[in-house]
């Protein structure tokens, strides 16, 4: 090849090469110019794996709520500049109205009905990466009646949000109160999904001695009064019952007299039995104390009031007096030998029990302030009309037998009977006397069909040591030995396991012939009394008695034995533990330190595994816990991760801290 066809070759490749790099650049600066460079546009992913790179997680991963409760999801997306996602309920785009709807913003709205679903959230630049989360939505439990249930165990079962783990004193504290016209004896109701002028609300409702019954919109810290109802009209000289009425009679004599009145209730007598709500028919059943005073006639009543739940209306037959008579000797009596009901004399304490639509109702006395008698009234729940009334000393000329329980409520079992204790008088059998007794009524009519008696009742009596300082607690059936077992304590400080379908009766001499007795108060001196109703769960009682720790017995082969205990004690009168659990998990035991009426009230969380570990009480932070003077006798309810504890003059509610 000569030099001329060599250098004609070499000038052809450059001008070759020159072509495609115009061109290669035309091509660059057009691609550019049309966006196309993904480096350049941040909306793009790059060019590489994204199944090695994006990932999409959703919190929280875990949760539950109640089916008026919304949930705020939020997805977070790694090695991704675009965050955008699209969210999906059980793989429906946005969900719908059986699964729920959640937003674009992933705000999640469960449906009306319980179930568990899947949320998901997959990245909008690669659909194939996406992550998900677990919900359950659940009903909201309801607090209907004293202790929860009618075999009164004190728990429930469907809290979800309280935990051992969050109970403590830096997530959890006294969030916001309710106002109140006067005292709260009476534990607090609860009730899910009311419907109150064309909205749903969870509402709490509180009894006080003022005679009046609050609907309170439970979860709004402004204090939302949803309506109000008051049974004083002093207009007709109606009122509550001032405490000084109470004073013992001319020609009365006993140790304590009590002349200016009877100070167990102070500073007025109005509502003091927990009242009960039948959630069928959206009615609230309470019983208001009265001093009515037309012209120169002064009266006091008790009266059964039906209550519309929504609104607070009364129900046809509402405002019912109470009366009523039994054959016998005791006084107050006509001439026909009939034992008169008397409601100057008569306290209703005693929570309501409402079952097979029978609305139950106990009495005791004030003071042990004579003529009294331990009475039980029965009036069918739709028309209010009298079913039956017995009285447990119907034939003494002291009386007295009276069904106190510390507030807490008669119990009834799967076939209607009822359960009361008794005391402060005489028993006779032969006579139909029955204090310092555990009877067994049959629902409705009241007649007695079994009960227990312990052999030392005249030494309880003498020593106003009587059963019905503390409330019946009925236990779920049993596998080993009698299926029907029931806890029954009181002033003694005696522990009574007894068989309901056999309940033993009197045998002089000894207890024997019942399941199983023991001590179950350590004072050091004398005995520990307990006033108050006992607690079930996971095959466990709980008990805290007056100058005693709260313990723990675990049931075993039909038989009580001691498990544990907490670390403080309660002074006088002890408490009423109540229990909060996820079914068998998370199990908390709450309990109101009150030290009497007036004093600074304390509530203490406790594991359920083991009571000596204390979890929170009030007083680690006083200042913003504190729920105000205490009120005896009061019970906290627990539901939907809030506590609610009544005192002098509101009602204060616990929950976790935002």
């Amino acid at each position: 090849m000569n030099n001329s066809s060599t250098s004609e070759t070499k000038l052809r490749l450059a001008l070759a090469l020159l072509v495609v790099s115009f061109f290669t650049g035309c091509s660059d600066n057009h691609s550019n110019r049309a966006g196309a460079d993904d480096s350049s546009d941040p909306t793009q992913e790059p060019n590489t794996d994204p199944g090695v790179q994006t990932q999409v997680t959703v919190t929280p991963a875990t949760t539950s709520i109640t089916t008026i409760q919304t949930q705020q999801f939020t997805a977070t997306i790694t090695n991704s500049q675009n965050s955008a996602v699209k969210w999906q309920v059980d793989g429906i785009q946005s969900g719908n109205a059986d699964v729920g709807l959640i937003s674009a913003e992933g705000l999640y709205t469960p449906p009306s009905h319980e179930g568990a679903h899947t949320i998901s959230a997959s990245s909008v630049a690669f659909p194939a990466k996406s992550g998900s989360a677990n919900v359950t939505v659940t009903l909201l439990t309801h607090v209907l009646t004293y202790h929860n249930d009618n075999a009164r165990t004190g728990q429930n079962l469907q809290e979800t949000l309280l935990t051992p783990a969050n109970v403590k004193s830096g997530t959890f504290g006294n969030l916001f109160s309710f106002p109140v016209d006067g005292y709260v004896y009476a534990q607090p109701l609860y009730v899910s999904q009311v419907l109150i002028n064309g909205q749903r609300h969870n509402v709490v409702y509180v009894a006080t001695e003022h005679n009046s019954v609050y609907a309170f919109d439970a979860d709004n810290p402004a204090g939302d009064l949803l309506w109000h109802v008051s049974f004083i009209d002093e207009a007709r000289g109606i009122t509550p019952v001032p405490y000084q009425d109470t004073a013992s009679p001319p020609g009365y004599t006993a140790s304590k007299p009590h002349p200016n009145g009877c100070e167990d209730l102070t500073p007025e007598i109005g509502i003091t039995g927990t009242p009960v709500i039948d959630p069928v028919t959206n009615t609230l059943y309470v019983v208001a104390k009265t001093k009515e005073v037309t012209g120169s006639i002064v009266a006091y009543e008790h009266r059964l009031h039906a209550l519309d739940i929504t609104t607070g209306a009364p129900r046809a037959g509402s405002g019912k007096t109470l009366q009523a008579s039994v054959p016998g000797t005791s006084t107050p009596k006509d001439s026909n030998g009939r034992v008169l009901f008397q409601s100057l004399r008569q306290n209703q304490r005693a929570a309501l029990l409402l079952n097979k639509n029978i609305i139950s109702i106990a009495f005791s006395s004030h003071c042990v302030i004579r003529p009294y008698q331990g009475w039980v009234l029965a009036y069918d729940a739709k028309t209010l009309t009298q079913l039956g009334a017995f009285n447990a000393v119907p034939n003494d000329p002291k009386g007295k037998g009276g069904i106190w329980h510390s507030g807490g409520g008669p119990a009834a079992d799967a076939d209607g009977n009822v359960f009361v204790m008794t005391g402060d008088g005489p028993f006779d059998a032969r006579l139909g006397n029955y204090s310092d007794s555990v009877l067994k009524l049959k629902g409705g009519s009241l007649t007695l069909s079994d009960y227990f008696t312990p052999y030392n009742q005249s030494t309880l009596e003498i020593n106003n040591a009587d059963m019905s300082a503390g409330g019946p607690l009925l236990l779920p059936d049993q596998a080993a030995g009698p299926s029907h077992l029931m806890v029954s304590i009181g002033k003694q400080g005696i522990v009574y396991l007894l068989n309901r379908d056999n309940m033993g009766n009197f045998q002089e001499g000894s207890d024997s012939q019942i399941v199983q007795t023991f001590p179950g108060g350590e004072c050091g001196v004398g005995y520990c009394a307990f006033f108050g109703t006992p607690a079930y769960f996971n095959n466990t009682v709980y008990t805290a008695a007056n100058k005693d720790s709260l313990k723990a017995y675990t049931l075993s082969n039909g038989q009580l034995s001691f498990s544990s205990r907490s670390m403080n004690t309660f002074q006088w009168p002890g408490a009423s533990p109540v229990i909060s659990a996820n079914g068998s998990t998370n199990g908390i035991v709450w309990a109101l330190e009150t030290n009497g009426s007036g004093a600074p009230a304390v509530l203490h969380a406790y594991s359920t595994e083991n009571v000596s570990t204390e979890l929170y009480n009030s007083n680690q932070n006083v200042a913003r816990d504190n729920p105000g003077s205490a009120i005896k006798f009061t019970v906290p309810i627990i539901v939907n991760g809030k506590v609610y504890v009544g005192s002098t003059d509101h009602v204060s509610v616990f929950g976790l801290l935002p």
